[in-house]
């Protein structure tokens, strides 16, 4: 199985349409994602809150068929398939403000944010990807420390091991924020980082995506 995440930034087009089908994906966990935003061949389940007026804060798109879940959080997806419980999330930023997140610094935002994540899902094997604002290797250039941790101790929490963890981010030297984790019990094939641009459109979006292959016991 395939698992992708890609922070469209809002976007969507034939190109972007075009990336994401040729990465051959069976799941896509996708964050800031337009209204419209179709993908042929999948299901998707969007969080209810949206993140402006035209797209919304993540989206769980997927070519097994999906039972929606109650989103965790406003700026999380959720939802069960293939015996497996999907999320993908935005987790908070440097200059995120309080909307969805409540007062605080970075750091406490995101801890709350991750205990109400962690309270509300389900039991069972979790995948859970998205755009998390933190890189969990090398120098910290979006979120904070003390939320590295945070997220550590909920990957711990959940037996999940990070596919993402020194996958390079678009800027040179830096770790990426975009992240995958799968359950501790399967194998990783592969993970991939896809630069998010085409010949014919240029660059698609600041964010590039990521991919992560496994083998289910």
């Amino acid at each position: 199985m395939r698992v992708g995440t890609w922070n469209l930034e809002g976007r969507w087009s034939v190109d972007h349409v075009g990336l994401l089908l040729a990465q051959d994906c069976d799941v896509w966990l996708l964050t800031e994602v337009r209204t419209q935003a179709r993908l042929p061949g999948f299901g998707s389940q969007l969080t209810t809150a949206r993140m402006g007026d035209h797209k919304h804060w993540a989206g769980v798109f997927s070519r097994v068929p999906l039972q929606s879940l109650p989103d965790p959080h406003p700026a999380i997806a959720a939802a069960l398939g293939a015996g497996l419980v999907w999320c993908s999330s935005i987790l908070p930023w440097r200059s995120c403000g309080d909307t969805v997140w409540g007062s605080g610094s970075t750091s406490q935002k995101t801890t709350r944010a991750l205990d109400q994540l962690m309270a509300s899902l389900p039991g069972g094997l979790l995948v859970w990807g998205g755009d998390w604002n933190h890189a969990l290797a090398g120098r910290e250039h979006v979120g904070g420390l003390a939320g590295r941790s945070a997220i550590e101790e909920a990957l711990t929490r959940r037996c999940l091991k990070l596919t993402t963890r020194q996958a390079p981010h678009r800027v040179s030297g830096l770790y990426a924020i975009d992240h995958i984790a799968v359950p501790e019990t399967v194998r990783v094939l592969a993970t991939n980082r896809i630069v998010a641009e085409t010949d014919r459109a240029g660059r698609l979006c600041d964010h590039d995506a990521y991919t992560t292959e496994i083998e289910l016991a």
